[in-house]
Formats: C-alpha cells, structure tokens, sequence
C-alpha cells in the first residue's frame, strides 16, 4: 500500500486572535477589550480595536490581552481565569501550546 500524504494546515493569524477575544469575552468579569496596535495586528493590518496582540514562534503562542473590567471584580481572580479559558481554547482547538498569556487591566467600566 502507498503512503499518503494529507498535506499541510495553515492557520490565519486572524483565527488566532478571534478564539482569544472569544475566550476572553467570555469569562465573568470582563467588560470588553481595550484598543492596542502593534504586533501581529499591525502587521497584518488588523484593527485597532481587536484587544488581542499575538504570536506565534518555534511552534508557541504568544499572547496580550488588554481588557476592560467590570467594577466591583476581582482583578486578580479574572485574569488568571482569561489566562486559563485563552490558553486552553487555544490549545484544544487549534492544537498550539501557548508560551504565556499577558493580561493588561487597562480600566474598568463603571456603569452611569
């Protein structure tokens, strides 16, 4: 029987970026994703508003985050919960481990 080969898969950095702000987003606490520019998202001409800043080298993903929490939160608490839901979404579903997760409190929102 010959061998087979099933090629190669490439993912986009944009995909990278996405499942973080998802993941991000997603853990109790957080309010939204602050502005940032540079990184990847500069380079590839991402917008400003993405509040992710991510790469990728010798197989590991690298990552900021810049977020915006909900008052009365522990900050402590909801960072490294951001830390663990990214790292792990980043991991399970696009099988790169992840070098380390930076989380930047640029504010909280208090509600008018």
């Amino acid at each position: 029987m010959p061998e087979y080969s099933f090629g190669k898969t490439t993912i986009a950095p944009d995909v990278l970026i996405t499942i973080a702000r998802m993941s991000a987003l997603d853990v109790p606490g957080v309010s939204r994703l602050a502005p940032v520019t540079g990184g990847l998202n500069r380079v590839f001409k991402r917008g400003a508003s993405e509040g992710v800043r991510a790469e990728i080298e010798d197989g590991l993903a690298y990552l900021d985050l810049y977020l915006m929490l909900k008052q009365e939160v522990n900050v402590r608490e909801v960072s490294r919960q951001v830390q663990q839901r990214v790292s792990r979404s980043v991991s399970e579903m696009l099988g790169i481990e992840v070098g380390h997760v930076n989380i930047h409190v640029e504010g909280i929102d208090y509600e008018v």
